[in-house]
Formats: C-alpha cells, structure tokens, sequence
C-alpha cells in the first residue's frame, strides 16, 4: 500500500476514534472536511478549507469546518500555526517531521525548512538554563528570494514592532 494511502488511512482511524470517544457521531460532513484537509499539504485557514470544500458540498457551513478543524486539532492531526497577519493557519501535524517556518512579508510565501544546528542549539539553551521545552516553534519574517530580486530597497520593521505580514491563500477567491 502506497505511505500516501496508509498514513490517510491511518488519520482517518484516530479521527474516527477521537470523535467517537467524544461522544460525538461519525458525519458524511466531517468526513469530506477531513478527508479534504488531510487532502492538501498546504496551510490553511478556515476560511481556505471551507472554500475547498465548498467545492464538493455547497451545504457544508463554515461553522462545521470551525469546528472539525478544531477536533482535528484535538486529536493530534492538525496543528495551529500562526505567521503574523492575525489569521490562524491550520498544518498537518501526525506523521510530520518537525520543520520551521520563514515568512516573506511582502508577497505572503511561507517557506518550511529544517535545521539540525538550530535544534541542537535551541536544545543546548533550554539545557543551560533548566529548561524543560514541550514544543516550540521558529519563526523568520523578511524578503524571499524572488521578492529580493523585484525591489531595490529592503524593507525593514522598525525594531519592536511587528512585521507587516500578508500570508498567501491557498485558495483562490
């Protein structure tokens, strides 16, 4: 069986596990929102998966895609990320590798990447100061590569503001 199929399969089961230990019943509905998330490796926000799924089912409410997405959440499939543009972003989180984020601030790229030295050395500072991490996230604002090469000037955030970030929809309007 192909990783793509089993590991959708393998959601799907702690899905159906977790809505069923909530007490909560197994719908057509929470099927295709999770089935359409689980679908896309893109960030998403609410609003973004509504609109894709959408698509397939005009009946489907935002309000039931707030609310799978929060039990994706709570089941340990999805994770909440957020860029800086006060839009909470949705990820698949079970059977993910660990990454970081860079965040273009002009055109809204969010760039995924991962370092061995970062870790190490955000593991080295939380040892020397007795600290116990649970999780953590890395953050990068700036210009990416193509935006660099459009703009002669670069565009700096006056230190401690916060950037000015307007993050890419995944789904076109």
């Amino acid at each position: 069986m192909p990783k793509k199929k089993y590991r959708f399969e393998t959601e799907r089961a702690i899905f159906l596990e977790y809505v069923q230990r909530q007490g909560l019943r197994k719908t057509g509905q929470r099927e295709l929102i999770m089935e359409t998330f689980l679908s896309t490796e893109e960030h998403l926000t609410i609003e973004d998966l509504h609109r894709l799924v959408q698509k397939r089912d005009r009946s489907i409410g935002h309000t039931t895609v707030y609310r799978t997405l929060k039990l994706l959440t709570a089941a340990g499939l999805a994770r909440e990320v957020r860029f800086g543009d006060n839009k909470t972003n949705f990820e698949h989180y079970h059977d993910h590798e660990h990454h970081d984020h860079m965040i273009c601030t002009n055109c809204g790229i969010v760039i995924e990447f991962f370092s061995k030295e970062i870790e190490s050395l955000q593991d080295k500072m939380a040892e020397d100061f007795g600290f116990l991490p649970t999780h953590h996230s890395l953050r990068m604002w700036g210009l990416c590569s193509d935006c660099q090469k459009r703009t002669n000037e670069i565009l700096t955030t006056p230190p401690g503001a916060q950037p000015r970030v307007r993050v890419k929809s995944v789904v076109g309007r």
